[in-house]
Parts: structure tokens; sequence; C-alpha cells
């Protein structure tokens, strides 16, 4: 069967290839747009959404659709708009708990197989200076909450509660059950 991925990341692109998935990426315009307020649902229709947009152009393929947001103190947080926003959401994050959520999303339009999952991590980021904040601030303008967990100079959070590949922004265990249920 052949695979696609509705998203462009570099993060989501790498834990796929080595999973061993031969897949197409082929990036979503599905607007993010979502009429939840409850983070979990967010990306649980998000993920549905972009993988439903790419289905449409390969009902014969499996399309892979994800979604990732942080949610700290009552807000949802996505991806910083420019610099003054990366400083804000570090200033909100900074010693906080927060909970990464990513919803994952595979359709196979031909056989009417869909499954869809979502996953959250509890992280708890380190207090950091506001000089410290500033110098970080503008490093990660394509990640939920403007921070990266998997760059080794990015020692912002110091404490996670679940998957690591879920903060990363595609949650590999339950990924992996996914598939299983996908492929009965």
């Amino acid at each position: 069967m052949k695979w696609v991925l509705a998203s462009k990341s570099p993060r989501r692109i790498e834990i796929l290839k080595s999973l061993g998935k031969d897949f197409l990426v082929c990036p979503s315009d599905a607007p993010e747009f979502t009429r939840y307020k409850r983070p979990h649902l967010q990306v649980a229709d998000l993920s549905a959404k972009k993988a439903l947009d790419i289905a449409q152009k390969y009902p014969d393929a499996c399309v892979i659709g994800a979604d990732t947001l942080v949610y700290c103190g009552g807000e949802v947080i996505g991806k910083p708009k420019d610099k003054k926003d990366a400083l804000r959401i570090l200033n909100k994050l900074n010693g906080a708990w927060q909970i990464v959520y990513t919803g994952v999303t595979l359709i196979h339009l031909a056989s009417h197989t869909f499954v869809r999952g979502v996953d959250k991590t509890y992280c708890k980021a380190r207090k950091l200076s506001a000089k410290e904040l500033q110098e970080m601030a503008g490093k990660h303008m394509d990640k939920a909450g403007a921070y990266a967990v998997q760059d080794d100079d990015d020692k912002f959070i110091e404490k996670m509660r679940g998957s690591r590949t879920n903060v990363v922004g595609f949650p590999v265990e339950m990924f992996s059950q996914m598939l299983q249920e996908f492929e009965k």
C-alpha cells in the first residue's frame, strides 16, 4: 500500500523514516480552523481535516495527518506568529507545567478505513532568566510552544511524563497501535 504524509514537518518525516515507512510527502492546504475549544478535540479534528484533504487527491493511498499543540494555563498554544509572539509564549511556559497534544489520523478512502488517536504528554519547563528567554525566542518558529526538545541546545523542558516523540510532533507508540488497528 502506498503511504502519504499530509505534512512537511521535518520531525514527522524523520520519525516516519526511522520506522522504515516509505511514503510520499504531500502537505495539506486545509485551513487550520476548528470549532472545538478543547485541545484534544482540536488536534483530533485538525489531523482528520489534513488527512482527508490529501486522501481526496490519493484515494488509493493510506494518508497520515497530524496536528500538535501545547496547552498551558487555559490557553491553546500553537506556533508563534513572530519573534515577539515567541517571547510571549516562552514567558507563559517558563517554569510551568503544560500538556502537549498530538492528533494523528489515518485514512484510506478506497477501503473506507479511518483511524484516529490523540496522545498527550505532560511537560515541565525549566525556569529561565529573561535574557535566556530572549535568546531562545525566534529559534523555533515552526514549532508549537516555540521550543524543540529534539534539539540538543534547547534545554527548556526539564521533565516529561509521557511520550517524548509526541512532544517532537509524532507519537510513535500511539501510531504503532493505530497501525495494528488500521491493518486489521
